[in-house]
């Protein structure tokens, strides 16, 4: 029976049980990391408001702001994605050529809250910055693959498409919102927004999307198994350029989404004043702690 006060609604307590499963996870997907090359790196919780927005599209509006005592306009942090592009353009001296990392912490939307998904949770990110090489790409797919496998989602599958495809096919930035919504609403409620999807469907991969296959199959990793290609597969947030990928639980039509992540070779150079290539890939760690307890 509860006595004390409540918690607002979105934000809980990690009881012990928990606590433990989430940092046996996290420590196993940590060692993955270190062993293909990412360093660990802490970023502050809150943000000047004008750092964070105009980079989340239509999702800006899930975003907490706030202002101090002295009038300053702050806001808690949306994802880690982009307070460490605001970071390596602090420190670009970092990219010697590249800069490799990983982050855990705590990130704040205001959205409705539901199963493994709080107005609070917790990402674990990793990204490599400096090149637009596909070998980055490869490096983190596999990584995040890997760190799936070990933590026991062996059924787990990485969708991976490029955002070129839309911009080829002429879709608009609203038609490639909906279609980010496909697993949620369906192919029929898309196509009343963008038309018909059948030349979607029929869309082959890209030139980069063909040297990453390439290059994960000449690494062991087994293509419809490990990963496949989805053509419907967009992401909705707006820094994300060409190379998008997604974490799915197994190959449910429709199946729950784990983790995800891409390629944003122009959000830090918003705030370094100079092109700098970027991917990353970010796990869901409150949905992955719920899906396994459960």
């Amino acid at each position: 029976m509860q006595k004390g006060p409540p918690t607002p609604k979105g934000f809980g307590d990690i009881i012990p049980d928990e606590a433990r499963a989430r940092r046996t996870m996290l420590n196993a997907i940590a060692d993955v990391l270190e062993d293909y090359g990412f360093l660990p790196l802490e970023t502050p919780t809150l943000e000047f408001a004008e750092t964070l927005l105009g980079k989340y599209g239509e999702d800006e509006k899930l975003i907490y702001q706030l202002t101090d005592m002295g009038g300053r306009k702050l806001a808690l942090r949306y994802d880690l994605t982009v307070p460490l592009a605001r970071f390596v353009a602090n420190n670009l001296g970092l990219l010697n050529p590249t800069f490799s990392r990983y982050q855990i912490g705590q990130v704040f939307r205001g959205e409705n809250p539901q199963r493994g998904r709080r107005r609070e949770f917790t990402q674990f990110d990793f990204d490599t910055v400096g090149s637009d090489d596909t070998k980055e790409d490869v490096r983190v797919i596999e990584a995040a693959i890997k760190g799936a496998r070990k933590i026991g989602l062996e059924n787990a599958i990485i969708q991976i498409n490029d955002r070129e495809i839309f911009d080829e096919l002429g879709f608009t930035k609203e038609q490639i919102i909906t279609i980010d919504k496909i697993d949620k609403i369906g192919s029929e409620e898309v196509e009343k927004i963008t038309g018909s999807l059948e030349k979607l469907d029929k869309s082959e991969k890209t030139d980069r999307l063909v040297r990453i296959f390439d290059s994960l199959e000449k690494d062991g990793f087994k293509k419809e198994i490990d990963f496949t290609f989805n053509p419907f597969l967009a992401r909705g947030l707006d820094y994300y350029t060409s190379t998008i990928f997604e974490l799915k639980l197994d190959k449910a039509v429709g199946g729950l989404s784990v983790g995800g992540g891409g390629r944003y070779d122009n959000l830090i150079g918003m705030f370094a004043g100079r092109d700098i290539p970027a991917v990353g890939f970010s796990f869901g760690i409150d949905r992955i702690v719920d899906l396994i307890e459960n």
